[in-house]
């Protein structure tokens, strides 16, 4: 069974318009969460929307509202929102092509598979996805989801696309009142040298499967210690002691670097050679 698309609507670029669906590509399921209860009785606590002068409010009771003066508000219902007609609303409107390493990670969000909408759709998807990739661009635009307007980019990936949406340049702010304090100075030449010495040493392609969230599977196994009535495992924390003498620390860091091994593509090389070797022996 296929998953459960959470949106559906056109994909646009120009006039070219490709049905198509979206799919969320990240999950929260294997996330540990720790509900309240009461501390007498261990019964999970509900909580309950409350008016100062009516008690508990029922849910049929509660409207939204935008506070406009202090203590005013103006009410918007559904029918308020369903006047609201982008031409968004059920469009992915691609307006630019940028280069691929153009974009500033600040400003990414939330990833979307972008999938087309049943075997009709597929030969435009392609023809889409395979230019995007040739040219090695990626695609801005626009579309409404969860009552509010994103901008996006769309970018090739394996078979289909992947949909970001992006944060506004008013919600990202400027680094300078962070950064001003710092000061520009010269820089031993001996410690920059030892310094790059150590990233290179710790250069490694990236792989996401070798990091796994410690915290929580420290959590799990205090969870299951408590329930198997044992007494948990606790790692404790390593201390960190400030720099005193920096070049000495970077001169222990490099020595205690890990050996970088040999490309995959040299010891594929090898193992040929040594097969090759062992048959004319």
């Amino acid at each position: 069974m296929p998953p459960r698309a959470s949106w559906t609507g056109q994909l646009k670029c120009s006039l070219v318009a490709v049905p198509v669906r979206l799919y969320n590509a990240v999950s929260s399921s294997h996330r540990i969460t720790l509900n309240q209860l009461h501390k007498k009785t261990h019964r999970r606590l509900r909580q309950q929307m409350m008016d100062p002068e009516e008690g508990v409010t029922e849910r049929t009771d509660i409207v939204k509202g935008y506070e406009y003066e202090k203590g005013k508000y103006v009410i918007i219902n559904d029918e308020d929102l369903d006047r609201i007609k982008l031409e968004t609303n059920k469009v992915i409107d691609i307006v630019q092509f940028i280069d691929a390493d153009e974009l500033d990670s600040m400003y990414l969000n939330n990833p979307y598979f972008v999938a087309p909408d049943g075997p009709v759709a597929e030969e435009a998807f392609r023809v889409i996805r395979e230019a995007m990739k040739a040219t090695n661009k990626v695609g801005v635009g626009r579309v409404v989801m969860t009552n509010r307007e994103h901008i996006v980019t769309l970018r090739h990936e394996d078979k289909g696309l992947v949909l970001t949406t992006l944060r506004y340049a008013s919600e990202v702010r400027g680094s300078a009142p962070y950064f001003e304090g710092i000061q520009n100075g010269d820089i031993d030449r001996a410690q920059l040298q030892l310094a790059k010495q150590l990233i290179d040493s710790m250069a490694t392609p990236f792989d996401p499967s070798q990091f796994n969230d410690r915290y929580q599977d420290a959590l799990m196994d205090v969870i299951k210690a408590k329930i198997d009535g044992s007494e948990p495992v606790i790692a404790q924390e390593e201390e960190v002691g400030k720099v005193i003498n920096l070049m000495e620390a970077l001169k222990k860091s490099v020595a205690n670097a890990p050996k970088k091994k040999p490309p995959a593509k040299s010891i594929k090389k090898a193992a040929k050679a040594k097969t090759k070797k062992a048959k004319r022996a």
